[in-house]
């Protein structure tokens, strides 16, 4: 969350705006929850996917499938998610590790 404080302009003052989204946590990522997979989570304007999960400490390499409000952000299967996606105030934001027999479990997808 400080990166995104030192990287504004002179003269931005969204600093002090804050959003809330939900935060859904499925499979192998449910234990960064801490026993609530499902969050509201307070953050600073203009946050990403990437800070959700850096404040979750998941490592990313770990996440697999990122939909926000039931959407997929990320252009291609077997990409790296798109971490860089802007969240807006009340996005719902569902983070996934593999399930069995996916393609993160190195299952072909038909």
């Amino acid at each position: 969350m400080q990166d995104l404080v030192q990287n504004r302009s002179i003269g931005d003052n969204s600093g002090a705006v804050r959003i809330q989204v939900e935060v859904r946590l499925f499979n192998s990522l449910v234990p960064h929850g801490h026993g609530r997979p499902v969050q509201t989570v307070p953050l600073p304007a203009g946050s990403t996917v990437g800070d959700v999960i850096r404040r979750f400490g998941i490592p990313p390499k770990d996440v697999y499938l990122v939909l926000i409000n039931g959407r997929d952000p990320t252009p291609t299967l077997g990409d790296m998610v798109n971490q860089e996606r802007t969240l807006e105030d009340g996005d719902v934001v569902a983070l996934s590790g593999p399930v069995p027999f996916s393609w993160g479990y190195g299952a072909p997808v038909v």
